[in-house]
């Protein structure tokens, strides 16, 4: 897949992603010089098949050392074929994250960033959260340094947030006054909480959906207000920020949903995830102008008309600003490969906790592998 030619001093970065949703494997070019995007380029989506979904769910929770030989396998070959065939000066392989626990075991994404160099023919950043979390951060989220940028490229004059709603959902307040990401008062980030994922598994159990398309279920359904109050109570909103989940952090939601039919069930775990958003809005140091949202959850209609019911700001999918928002993580990784490339910092303290402004990352080259 071709690529324009680039800007003085740019790279074409060729970034990917497979998120916890287990979906599969996205991945798309951007242009940056890791301070500001050029433009984007092409992008490609490879679905992981029902088996390949069987497989990594199977290891989820699974840290390094444990039989993961199968989910090794299916992850790096769908990223192989996800990647081949871009023209891209280097690759950002974000890898599939098993599990999250950056204040005991750490954090652990599946995927070998020196045999993708060697398979692809090109440089390959990865492993990027592990020197956050040796430095006391929690390791995500990660994508607040692009969606500072973004704010740029989309030339945002407002304090601006960006929501993620992927299995977990993630927040980044951006004011795009300030000259860097890592300058007091640029970035606040964090989790607000389950997103897709517990709505994910009950349709997988209940109705052997992948997902619940178009938000029908839970239209149908009632909120159970009971098991919403439940759920608030959790201490995690209490915390602040920054503050990062595991996928299944909130895993017993399936159980406070147990008891109600499919249809409540679904508008309750919806209803849920809409209000850890609006309880996480509450850390940002003022109102944002917008809230732009990305990933899966911004198709889901019950969801955002949820999130316009219960925030002050105005809430738009990312493309009303012409962004991608299938595509904006693999393009944050792409982004933050070349920031580790020219050794610019991937994260600080306002995003993860980390102590200090760090560049997280590993960089293997094709020859060496």
């Amino acid at each position: 897949m071709l690529r324009p030619e680039n800007h003085g001093g740019s790279l074409w970065a060729l970034g990917s992603m497979s998120g916890t949703s287990l979906d599969g494997v996205d991945a798309a070019l951007i242009e940056t010089d890791g301070e500001v995007i050029h433009s984007y380029g092409g992008s490609r989506y490879r679905a992981y098949s029902p088996a390949e979904q069987a497989v990594l769910s199977a290891a989820l929770g699974r840290w390094p050392g444990d039989n993961l030989d199968a989910a090794h396998d299916v992850v790096m070959q769908a990223h192989i074929e996800a990647l081949s065939g871009f023209d891209a000066d280097l690759v950002g392989f974000h890898g599939q994250t098993l599990a999250h626990d950056p204040h005991g075991r750490g954090t652990h994404q599946l995927g070998d960033g020196a045999e993708l160099a060697g398979a692809l023919g090109l440089p390959v950043v990865w492993d990027f959260r592990s020197a956050d979390v040796r430095l006391g951060g929690q390791g995500a989220p990660l994508a607040p340094f692009f969606h500072f940028a973004c704010a740029r490229y989309i030339d945002a004059q407002t304090p601006t947030a960006f929501l993620n709603l992927g299995g977990v959902g993630n927040l980044t307040w951006v004011d795009p006054s300030v000259r860097r990401p890592e300058d007091a008062g640029a970035l606040i980030a964090f989790d607000t909480g389950p997103a897709n994922a517990p709505i994910n598994d009950l349709m997988m159990a209940r109705c052997g959906l992948p997902f619940d398309k178009g938000g029908r279920l839970a239209r149908a359904g009632t909120v159970a207000e009971g098991a919403l109050e439940m759920f608030l109570d959790e201490a995690y909103f209490l915390k602040m920020p920054p503050k990062s989940l595991d996928r299944d952090a909130f895993a017993d939601m399936i159980g406070l949903v147990g008891e109600l039919s499919d249809a409540d069930a679904a508008a309750t775990l919806t209803a849920m995830s809409a209000a850890g958003v609006m309880r996480g809005m509450e850390h940002c140091p003022e109102p944002p102008s917008r809230l732009l949202v990305t990933g899966g959850g911004r198709h889901n209609p019950v969801m955002m008309d949820m999130l316009r019911a219960a925030l002050d700001c105005d809430v738009a999918p990312v493309e009303d600003v012409g962004l991608d928002g299938d595509m904006l993580e693999a393009q944050a990784f792409g982004y933050l490969a070349v920031r580790v490339a020219r050794g610019l910092p991937t994260s600080c303290a306002n995003t993860t906790g980390v102590r200090a402004a760090v560049s997280g990352g590993t960089l293997s080259r094709p020859e060496a592998a």
